[in-house]
């Protein structure tokens, strides 16, 4: 090793080189050396002779440097010969891709010297094919890294989906440490756990009949029986009965247990809230009806052909409804259209009408059902007819005041009784009024006979308060 202040090699110390060993320790020392002239041609190649793989590159001489180099390294190498011959010689290695007839190319990291030659130029180059084929390798093996890791979390996904809608409740245990590794929201029911308190809790601790060695054993020797005999277990929390059927695998050098849990407790456990509904909608004591979006019974419960006097279900299903509304089409459109408009209507009062005839006071609440498919509006309808005598006493008088209105009392000593009574009659025939008239979206016709009204009075009415410009 020297330093750049050694005057070694200018002092006369090293004698000069014959041209015979020149051309050999310049061959030696690189990989591939051209000597370009001033006009880029090429005079010379020396390759090193302990590689082969350039081949035969003696048909190189005497032609331009860039009949053997890619397109985008011509401009390249013009550029660096340039500030070369300008005196300005390039500080950094140039990379040029050379190319021979489109039959092959690769890489070389040359370094720009001086040469004897007047004007000539000697380029050193260090083949880069196998930092090349090393950075090529790298890649496809950061690709396929990437591909695995995509089509696990493909797979994981695809898991995921079938753990989370399968009706099996279903439980992974590690044989080694016989805890939970995963399980499924059935499983966590079954069990009477939250999904996420099972990963990682001892599996036998969940049954109260089994001790951990045990349970394991008794699992293992179920997964060597032909004829799929379970193991019977009784849970801890839930106290149900419940039947382990058991299958082995190994995964990353581990031996794992997928358990499916059966018995009365699975089969209740995730239809429950089905069940519970279609008990609810044979049980109550409201009606409860389901039509299509134009209104066309689809099912109701007894509860409603009570309520209608139908002898028969066939009586009911497949009629429209507005034949047993008191106001007709114009309760059903109002029914349908909010529900339609807001997904639910809360509270409608009407009037149902039997077979013969008498009219029954109910509160209606509608709701429209999210099923592409298969779209329907649900109602809930509740007789208030009993509700209607508590809330008017026996001999005409004013029940007590609802909470809302107690603020009228507050007029008490500030104006007299005539003008009180007054300005609540106009505060609430104003309430009505806009309630009627939004309900069947600015429909007078159907909000005149809503409020039992002529289409006459419900106009002056509707100017005296400014509603007549008003759009539902």
């Amino acid at each position: 090793m020297t330093t750049d202040g050694s005057n070694f090699w200018t002092s006369g110390s090293v004698p000069l080189i014959e041209p015979e060993f020149l051309s050999s320790i310049i061959a030696a020392a690189s990989d591939i050396a051209l000597v370009v002239s001033a006009e880029g041609t090429i005079l010379s190649v020396l390759l090193n002779r302990q590689d082969d793989s350039f081949g035969n590159l003696s048909h190189w001489e005497g032609r331009s440097v860039i009949d053997f180099l890619t397109d985008e390294s011509i401009e390249k190498f013009q550029h660096a010969h340039d500030a070369y011959m300008s005196g300005q010689p390039p500080r950094k290695p140039l990379e040029l891709n050379h190319s021979d007839n489109a039959v092959w190319q690769y890489p070389v990291r040359y370094t720009f010297h001086r040469f004897g030659q007047e004007n000539a130029v000697l380029l050193l180059g260090r083949d880069l094919r196998p930092i090349a084929e090393t950075q090529q390798q790298l890649v496809q093996a950061q690709i396929a890294l990437e591909q695995g890791y995509e089509a696990r979390r493909e797979f994981d996904a695809r898991y995921r989906v079938v753990m989370s809608n399968v009706d099996d409740a279903v439980v992974f245990v590690s044989v080694q440490t016989g805890r939970i590794e995963d399980a499924n929201a059935q499983a966590a029911a079954v069990l009477g756990l939250k999904p996420e308190a099972l990963m990682g809790a001892t599996f036998a601790s969940l049954f109260s009949d089994r001790s951990g060695a045990e349970l394991t054993e008794s699992l293992m020797n179920a997964t060597l029986t032909d004829d799929g005999t379970p193991v019977a277990v009784r849970t801890s929390r839930t106290r149900q009965a419940v039947d382990l059927y058991p299958v082995l695998f190994r995964a990353s050098g581990q031996r794992v247990l997928m358990c499916r849990l059966a018995g009365e407790a699975v089969v209740q456990a995730p239809d429950s809230a089905a069940r519970h509904a279609a008990s609810l909608f044979r049980g109550t004591t409201d009606a409860i009806v389901f039509m299509d979006p134009r209104g066309t019974t689809l099912s109701v419960n007894d509860a409603f052909l009570d309520l209608v006097g139908a002898a028969h279900l066939s009586d009911v299903v497949g009629q429209s409804l507005a034949e047993y509304l008191s106001r007709g089409q114009i309760d059903l459109g109002v029914l349908l259209e909010n529900a339609a408009r807001s997904g639910q209507m809360r509270v409608y009062a009407t009037r149902l009408v039997n077979d013969l005839g008498a009219r029954v006071p109910v509160e209606v609440s509608a709701t429209a059902l999210e099923d592409a498919e298969n779209p329907a509006v649900a109602l809930i309808i509740r007789d208030v007819s009993r509700l209607d005598a508590v809330r008017k006493p026996e001999g005409g008088g004013s029940s007590s005041m609802p909470e809302p209105g107690r603020n009228v009392m507050d007029l008490v000593g500030s104006a007299s009784l005539k003008e009180i009574v007054a300005e609540t009659t106009d505060v609430v025939e104003k309430m009505c009024i806009e309630t009627a008239v939004n309900l069947t979206r600015n429909n007078r016709v159907a909000a005149a006979e809503m409020l039992g009204l002529s289409r006459q009075s419900l106009y002056v009415k509707l100017r005296k308060y400014g509603l007549l410009s008003k759009d539902g």
